[in-house]
């Protein structure tokens, strides 16, 4: 399956599915403008056109991928044993395969092609053919092992669509939820140039400072927050949630993760009660992924210096002030959901 994110860094074989792909689904009427393209696959409204005209000129073979020549002997490796190669790599993990680690590096694939296919090549030469054929070295995404695809692919596919169909027939907003903890030590002071050789030394806090941030935003860049110091709570949910009711106006559908706070008897009694101000949807276990407000606490970490508190109250004040700044800031909110793991909130 191909993943649509920024095409240009598809391999070839790749981008032409994708030019394919948006050629077929404007010939057959499923999208009508060049904008309306870009956004479904990705791309941008301009390769849509061009690639349109290139379509109607000369047909399919224009949106083909150019076969460039080789010097010297074909490669050892078969069209067959590549695929089986491939979808090996795809499969599974060198440690799966008793031949490495968790990550696929230069050496399994190494050890990968010997063993399946018989054929001895050096990590350099291993290196250039991968990336002849569209890899690239690549920071892993992580997902938990308790992970359920089968409940991911069912919000995807049904559990959110419904939610927020419910959501615009009731003339209702959709807001994502998360905490999350900032820690004086365990965040890095960040960055300074220095001689070569000579480490910088920083003054931080040696003491462990901790406030807790509870936070909410929605596609049309609201954001709502509070920063406690005390534990998350089945009250601090509570007083949150009705926080959001009072200041949306309007009823509220939250999404959240399965917390047990989230769970909690306390917390069903009382949206019981307020069913027609809020009403609260679980995602999938493990799958902090699908949720945009993580992207707010990513960035909140980033931009707040904690290892440089000097107390608790500080460091609280350094939170609000940041998501004040956010809150004003609504096209950076609207952001958050426009990265490729999270764009199906868009619908």
């Amino acid at each position: 399956m191909i993943e649509l994110g920024d095409a240009r860094r598809l391999s070839p074989a790749a981008q032409e599915v994708v030019r394919l792909r948006v050629v077929a689904a404007l010939e057959s009427g499923r999208v009508r403008t060049y904008g309306q393209a870009a956004e479904m696959f990705g791309v941008s409204p301009r390769s849509v056109g061009t690639w349109w005209r290139k379509y109607q000129t000369a047909g399919r073979e224009a949106l083909a991928v150019p076969v460039k020549s080789r010097s010297g002997p074909g490669e050892l490796i078969s069209d067959v044993d590549r695929a089986t190669l491939f979808q090996a790599m795809a499969d599974h993990t060198p440690q799966e395969l008793l031949i490495g680690g968790p990550l696929w590096t230069r050496a399994t694939v190494v050890e990968l092609i010997r063993m399946v296919v018989g054929i001895s090549m050096t990590e350099q030469g291993v290196g250039k053919w991968l990336r002849r054929h569209g890899f690239t070295p690549q920071r892993p995404t992580r997902r938990a092992y308790q992970q359920r695809p089968d409940k991911v692919t069912d919000w995807l596919d049904n559990q959110y669509p419904a939610i927020a169909a419910r959501a615009r027939h009731e003339n209702a907003v959709v807001a994502w939820t998360d905490q999350c903890g900032l820690r004086s030590d365990t965040a890095p002071p960040g960055r300074s140039w220095a001689p070569k050789g000579h480490t910088p030394v920083v003054k931080v806090n040696g003491k462990r400072l901790r406030v807790n941030i509870m936070s909410a935003i929605t596609t049309r860049g609201a954001l709502w927050f509070t920063v406690f110091t005390g534990r998350f709570t089945a009250t601090v949910f509570i007083r949150f949630l009705d926080r959001i009711a009072r200041q949306a106006g309007q009823k509220v559908h939250v999404i959240a993760d399965r917390h047990p706070v989230h769970r909690s008897k306390a917390v069903h009694a009382w949206l019981t009660e307020n069913t027609q101000r809020i009403e609260l949807h679980l995602m999938p276990g493990y799958s902090p992924e699908l949720n945009p407000d993580e992207l707010l606490n990513a960035d909140l970490k980033r931009h707040v210096p904690a290892a440089r508190a000097h107390s608790t109250t500080h460091l609280a004040h350094e939170a609000r002030r940041f998501l004040h700044r956010r809150q004003r800031q609504p096209h950076i909110v609207t952001g958050y959901f426009h990265a490729r793991h999270v764009r199906y909130t868009l619908m």
